[in-house]
Formats: C-alpha cells, structure tokens, sequence
C-alpha cells in the first residue's frame, strides 16, 4: 500500500488495444494499492507519478499485522474501504444518468474539496492532467470538457491556467452538477 505524502499519481486502466483510462487522481493524504494484498498480490490497475511523489510503502503482512493489534485502525481501515467501494457505486449510477458535463463539474468540486486551496472567496485547484485524462477521469468526451469549461469561465463559475482550475463559484457548479 502507498500512503501518498506528496505529489500527485494518475491510477490507470488500460485497455487491450493500448488505450490508456483514467480511473483516479490522488494526491497528498489518499492512498493507493490498498487491495493488491487482498486480492492475490496482483493489480488490478496501473499508477503513474506526475512529477516528485513522496509515499510511504506500506508492506501488506505489516498493514495486517498492525491492523490486526490496532483495533481503531483495522476500524479506521475498514470505514476508509468501505466509502471507497460506495464512492465507486455512486460514481457508476451517476455514469447512468448525468451528462459527461454534470460528471466533470461533480469531478472538480470533489477534488477542490480533497485537494484545493482557499484563495479569497475561490478554490484553486492543481490539475495535473490534460484536457484528454480529465475527459477520461470524468467518464466524457474531451470535446465535452472543452465546451464546459469554456462555458463555465464565460459565466464567471471558474478560471483556468496551466495545469490548474480555480472555481469561482462553488454553488454555480453545484447547480450543473446536479444532486448526488
């Protein structure tokens, strides 16, 4: 298991004609590879460092061992298992029944919450992804991305420079993302 101190890691998916699919951002605080011990050691997905990364390596006989004699943490570990798997859930009902839009405005406020920055009355958010990997993380076509986010800074909802989003108006967003 990778317990990510800093930097950010792609989690990747790739299909059997060399398509590569975004399946997480994570960034400082997240973990990764949490199930590979549970699951016969193999993986199920593929990460990618964007830039420096610093984790601590968490060696899964160790994780069992202290989960085992740690009671609060094999609590802690099982509630932080347990909101994935409902996240993932979620995430594949709303697939069903929003726009590729509602799902990257969903996508931008979910990583403002867990990963941006106060600035003012915004929320900047780092986006190390291009327009093709955020399209992909949100389950949309990179047409799809271009148009809403050129829609969004036309209506004062969020600006955007390299590599980076700030969200202007929160509740904006919100609205086009829709309940969930």
């Amino acid at each position: 298991m990778f317990i990510l101190l800093d930097g950010w890691v792609k989690v990747l998916s790739v299909t059997s004609d060399g398509r590569e699919n975004v399946l997480a951002l994570l960034g400082g605080g997240d973990i990764a590879g949490e199930t590979a011990g549970e699951t016969s050691g193999h993986r199920n997905a593929t990460m990618r460092a964007i830039g420096t990364v610093h984790a601590l390596i968490v060696d899964h006989g160790r994780l069992s061992s202290f989960l085992d004699s740690h009671p609060g943490a094999g609590r802690a570990y099982r509630h932080m298992m347990t909101q994935r798997w409902s996240e993932t859930g979620m995430m594949l009902r709303r697939r069903a029944a929003t726009s590729g839009a509602q799902r990257l405005a969903g996508l931008l406020l979910d990583l403002a919450e867990r990963h941006g920055s106060r600035v003012g009355g915004a929320i900047e958010v780092a986006l190390p992804l291009s327009q093709e990997e955020l399209a992909s993380l949100a389950g949309a076509s990179r047409a799809t991305v271009t148009r809403a986010l050129s829609n969004w800074r036309k209506r004062g909802f969020i600006r955007t420079g390299q590599r980076r989003v700030t969200i202007t108006d929160p509740r904006g967003l919100r609205h086009i993302a829709g309940p969930g």
